[in-house]
């Protein structure tokens, strides 16, 4: 369960990020937040996992009020629940795959095993099985370097996988993808969704891969929650709500909008 009460985000440069956020986020929910760039959809989702701090209001994530007390080894427990995808993919090019997915399982390592390498029998199942898991086994000892940007991202996400996760969050994960391969990892995060019952909260620029894959959809506009509900109920006079204009070609990565006009 993820708690938003009133929360408010000012950064240095005074900047609004966002204001008065109310929401409420059950286990094993699939949420995409759209808008504009700038509309504050990066900065909420950083909230949930303390990359940054609340200016003010209240968030708990699992029983965890997340705040300035927050800290050293309770937040660094804090965040093992919780797997970040980023569009960059983060991963270590000059190395294999299955030492990309393993790194997950550093931050349960002694200092001795983190040095040398040293990793676990169970470790190594556990990776190779979320490699499986994606349909990427085969690519275990290949080099990061040698896989394709979709093929990435499928890495970054079995390496959160390994981490045994309650929530993933996913700043804008196929934003680089070609329409084919965005397809193939939306529904790999969906699988991840369904049959691991892991949260997933991703903040998406493609509209339509959105609504075809999220089952709740939260619009920001300028830092303020102007929709919370089904993808189902998403329209075009809801999405000019939420951007402030109509759609163009930027905001849309396959032909045609997956909705009924």
């Amino acid at each position: 369960m993820i708690v938003f009460k009133d929360v408010g985000k000012i950064y240095p440069n005074g900047v609004e990020a966002l204001k008065h956020v109310d929401l409420e986020i059950k286990q094993g929910e699939f949420i995409a937040i759209i808008g504009l760039s700038g509309a504050g959809k990066s900065t909420l989702i950083r909230l949930i996992n303390k990359m940054h701090d609340i200016t003010s209001g209240e968030l708990i994530v699992n029983d965890t009020v997340v705040d300035a007390t927050l800290r050293g080894k309770e937040l660094r427990k804090f965040r093992r629940g919780i797997g970040m995808i980023f569009q960059s993919f983060n991963l270590i090019l000059r190395t294999t795959v299955i030492k990309n997915v393993l790194a997950a399982r550093v931050a349960e390592m002694s200092f001795f095993r983190t040095f040398f390498g040293a990793y676990k029998k169970e470790d190594k199942i556990k990776a190779l099985t979320a490699l499986e898991q994606l349909g990427i086994l085969e690519k275990a000892y290949n080099r990061a370097d040698q896989l394709s940007g979709g093929q990435m991202q499928r890495v970054a996400l079995a390496r959160t996988i390994a981490q045994d996760p309650k929530i993933i969050l996913a700043d804008e994960p196929v934003a680089s993808l070609d329409p084919i391969t965005a397809t193939q990892v939306m529904s790999d995060f969906k699988k991840v969704n369904t049959e691991l019952n892991i949260t997933v909260i991703a903040n998406m620029h493609h509209v339509d891969m959105a609504l075809k894959y999220a089952d709740r959809v939260i619009g920001i506009n300028s830092g303020e929650i102007v929709y919370d509900g089904p993808s189902s109920n998403v329209d075009n006079d809801l999405l000019k709500m939420v951007y402030g204009r109509e759609l163009t070609d930027d905001d849309i990565l396959t032909d045609e909008m997956i909705m009924d006009e």
